[in-house]
């Protein structure tokens, strides 16, 4: 006989009230996707890698304002077919422009004059908690 994953529950009964995505700390399925895709924009910054996805994304030139010091992507033109506004090429610099500045920020200048002046301030790790923590605020409103 199989074994029951949740024992007190009967066989057939809905399990969705019983799992309470809010107290896992699981992201509904739009977060998700989004997270995927915000976490591969970041890693094309950082590393360039996969170069595939560096060759989509286009950081836009630094402007005078309160979020020109920000890592902000170009947004390419919006297409009319509804599926080609759903690549990576399109949602990457929309979901990556969305993000609060605190995830956005850049590394500060190194003495090293290795020329990469375009990373970010957070390690990956580190991003990826607050990222997560910030799509959580929208999957599991309060």
């Amino acid at each position: 006989p199989a074994t029951r994953a949740i024992p007190s529950k009967r066989k057939f009964k809905h399990i969705s009230s019983t799992l309470q995505l809010h107290s896992l700390h699981w992201l509904k399925i739009k977060e998700r996707i989004n997270y995927k895709i915000i976490s591969l924009t970041y890693s094309a910054l950082q590393s360039g890698k996969p170069n595939y996805l560096r060759d989509l994304i286009t950081l836009q030139s630094t402007r005078s304002t309160r979020s020109g010091s920000l890592i902000t992507l170009s947004r390419p033109p919006a297409s009319k077919l509804k599926i080609s506004n759903r690549s990576f090429y399109y949602m990457a610099p929309v979901l990556w422009n969305s993000l609060p500045a605190h995830l956005r920020q850049p590394a500060p200048p190194s003495s090293d004059n290795s020329g990469q002046n375009n990373t970010l301030a957070l390690s990956r790790n580190k991003f990826l908690s607050q990222l997560k923590t910030y799509l959580f605020k929208f999957s599991h409103p309060p």
